[in-house]
């Protein structure tokens, strides 16, 4: 642990300041300072199985570890010398043992690890062998593995257990014969596709991409992922106008399974349409609405804000819209637009308290940080939830169930339990003293000993985190929630964060002033209306997918991030609409020094914004939005009488790796569109496993095969919206609903 103490130490000679609590090498990286790893992965704890990173120090005997050992002051290291160079020589001697000569046609060639040390130690020859063993190629499904390509560095598996959490990967020992296995085959993780990014050799890679194309063929075009709201810092790499893979800074960050593999989404074939375009600029000049769903840069917001300035119509974007009004009843007790959280202050928690979302499927990476802190720091892990997710049982150590419906009571218990101790205004001590604890455990099904339990399992602990979702962003008493979620953030100090809806959601909500309602004719962009602008090619007007587009978006860190362009396309785009509408801007990116400075943004071109991680991985890519004061209204209102949901109920909940229309259309991510229930859903609903079923939400009729998962409880079902196009977007009311349906064809 970094204590912040300063120490001095000689490296090669030079002097260099640092803190206590940092490894030799993590001083050395800071510095600029080369140390060979094979094993070392920044993002995970020291693995210490390769010994490349040996370094002498002096007054102690022997080389060690400099990955793992904790620098003193005053201490003098060599990290190159004549005998730490023939040690290393030696171990790069013993990982090319038997290692197959086919480099001409591994993936990995290009950007190998044990390719470039090879030649680094000058290994013009193999002095010794063993007895090699067979090891036959797996396909693991997303991923395949060669054994014989293994150096068993631990990498990969380190980061199945430490980062996404899957633990899927371990560690078959054998000595020459040891192994990585797969033990949860069955389940193709995607998020293996970020143990396979880690790999220094040939042994993990994408299935898909495998003998494809050579690594120096690729061009790398960096950009951010749209699809959750995370904004993971990716690149796609492509070569004649095809992306064949993407891959990240894999040392700093991580990629989920739908930002690694569910790329191919673009627009293509696309030609200006006269016609269509003539078409587009009438409907937008006789709107009443324009829609906008969640997959819309800041910039095209921007655009949209402008013409809704100028013509006067309503501006509608139901997600961005319930997250918007939740954001700012959230600021009315904290003074603040945005929330304080962020992902790094989650991975740092010894206790982090997810409400309101099923967060493996909403929203990976804040699902990862958060398995990073129970890895980590044994951090306690307590989901609160209406349906148990078997998916993350492994870290959850207190899943505390309620009814459906009843948050509004929920986040009244949890202000009560956690600020007890806490100097509160007269107002907020009087609302919590005033509320009825009995009342609200039996309504919400919360028991009040599960209360006592989790307060008590946070006692002498510090550093606390709790993540909500968008389970209540759209529920009738939003507003209300979010204030009770503040107290926590502004008088018991916790990390929080408010995870956006999938997309942009956030940036959306940021630089638009939205409208509740639609009225009159509407014009939709990636939406469906009586005139659609359409990144999927079928609206009345193509427009660029994200992957096809220069613009920005914001992460759930607060964060604005560039995307760039990785495919062509050769059609319309919104700018043009909006200069035959009266604005003027050669690019869409004209924008990005004009968003709304009082939301938080910086007036700083695109071109301008930076993209990178340094050298011992602090973020350098585009910026964090500032922190901005708004008026504060600290007063709660009484809870609401809660509303039960008898019967059977649905969740409108996606698969993990799916989350819009865009990556349903990704041939990479193939997830089966099925209404998952438990056996006692089936006999709730008098449903057979295979039936077919209709039901409307929101206005979207729904056509499902019902399916009944043995590892579900309870009577409420997952409904996926991921395949319905851009209809999808249109359901954002609350994600549970009675299901009224009938059987297909009645």
């Amino acid at each position: 642990m970094n204590t912040g103490k300063e120490i001095t130490v000689t490296i090669n000679g030079q002097e260099f300041k640092s803190t206590f609590g940092k490894t030799i090498l993590e001083i050395a990286r800071e510095n600029g300072i080369y140390v060979p790893t094979m094993c070392y992965l920044t993002k995970v704890q020291p693995i210490a199985s390769c010994r490349m990173c040996v370094v002498e120090v002096e007054g102690v005997e022997g080389m060690i570890l400099s990955c793992q050992e904790k620098a003193t002051d005053g201490a003098v290291i060599t990290t190159d010398s004549d005998a730490l160079y023939n040690e290393r020589q030696s171990i790069m001697k013993l990982y090319n043992v038997n290692h197959p000569l086919e480099c001409g046609v591994c993936d990995k060639s290009g950007e190998c690890d044990l390719q470039n040390k090879t030649m680094e130690f000058n290994l013009e020859e193999q002095p010794f062998t063993a007895r090699d063993q067979h090891r036959p190629v797996e396909n693991w499904g997303h991923v395949s593995y060669d054994p014989a390509l293994c150096i068993m560095c631990e990498k990969c598996v380190r980061v199945s257990t430490e980062i996404t959490g899957d633990e899927a990967l371990k560690i078959k020992f054998g000595g020459y014969g040891s192994t990585i296995i797969n033990t949860k085959k069955e389940k193709n993780y995607a998020s293996l596709g970020e143990a396979a990014a880690v790999c220094p050799v040939g042994a993990l890679v994408s299935t898909k991409f495998k003998y494809t194309a050579n690594a120096w063929e690729l061009t790398k075009i960096p950009s951010a992922c749209p699809h959750c709201g995370g904004g993971c810092q990716m690149y796609y790499e492509v070569r004649h106008e095809k992306i064949y893979r993407v891959t990240n800074e894999f040392e700093f960050t991580n990629l989920c399974g739908a930002g690694r593999f569910g790329f191919d989404y673009a627009n293509e074939g696309v030609s200006k349409d006269t016609a269509a375009f003539d078409k587009a600029v009438e409907a937008f000049k006789k709107a009443g609405t324009v829609l906008l769903s969640n997959q819309t840069s800041n910039e095209e917001a921007l655009i949209l804000q402008k013409l809704k300035e100028t013509y006067g119509f309503k501006l509608v974007s139901p997600e961005a819209r319930a997250y918007q009004k939740f954001m700012q009843a959230y600021g009315s007790i904290t003074g603040k637009h945005l929330y304080n959280g962020t992902l790094k202050g989650i991975a740092d928690s010894r206790a982090v308290i997810v409400l309101g979302s099923r967060i493996n499927d909403d929203a990976p990476t804040v699902k990862y940080h958060i398995n990073m802190a129970s890895k980590w720091n044994q951090a306690r892990v307590i989901y609160m939830h209406p349906l148990e997710d078997p998916e993350i049982q492994n870290i959850v150590t207190q899943f505390i169930k309620y009814e459906v419906g009843s948050e509004e009571g929920v986040a009244a218990l949890l202000a009560d339990t956690l600020l007890k101790e806490a100097e509160l205004p007269k107002a907020i001590r009087s609302f919590l003293n005033d509320l009825d604890i009995g009342y609200l455990s039996a309504e919400t099904n919360v028991g009040e000993e599960e209360l006592e339990a989790l307060e008590k399992s946070l006692r002498k602990k510090s550093g606390f985190s709790l993540v909500v979702g968008s389970d209540l962003y759209a529920h009738p008493r939003a507003e209300q929630i979010a204030k009770l979620v503040a107290l926590l953030e502004q008088y018991a100090g916790f990390n929080v964060i408010c995870i956006p809806p999938a997309g942009n959601a956030m940036g959306i909500s940021l630089v638009c002033d939205l409208d509740d309602a639609a009225e009159g004719a509407t014009v939709g962009y990636n939406m469906p209306a009586d005139f659609t602008l359409s990144a999927l090619g079928d609206g009345d007007l193509d427009m660029p997918a994200m992957n096809q587009q220069e613009g920005t978006i914001v992460t759930v860190d607060k964060r604005l991030v560039p995307m760039n362009v990785a495919l062509p396309y050769g059609g319309y785009v919104l700018n043009d609409i909006a200069n035959a509408l009266g604005l003027k801007a050669e690019y869409t990116i004209e924008y990005t020094r004009e968003l709304p400075e009082e939301k938080g943004f910086e007036a700083i071109a695109f071109d301008d914004l930076p993209d990178y991680f340094d050298s011992v991985g602090n973020e350098h890519r585009g910026y964090l939005l500032k922190s901005k004061k708004v008026s504060l209204g600290r007063t709660v209102e009484e809870v609401e009488e809660l509303e039960g949901f008898d019967g059977a109920v649905i969740y409108n909940c996606n698969p993990t790796e799916q989350f819009s229309a865009f990556t349903a259309k990704s041939s990479n991510l193939e997830d089966e569109a099925v209404l998952l229930g438990s056996q006692q859903f089936a006999v709730a609903t008098k449903l057979k496993d295979g039936e077919r079923i209709k039901f409307t939400i929101d206005g979207v009729n729904f056509d499902r095969l019902f399916k009944i998962d043995t590892s579900m409880k309870g009577t409420i079902a997952l409904n996926p919206t991921f395949d319905m196009g851009l209809s999808g977007a249109l359901v954002s009311s609350y994600r549970f609903k009675r299901l009224d349906f009938e059987r297909a064809g009645n």
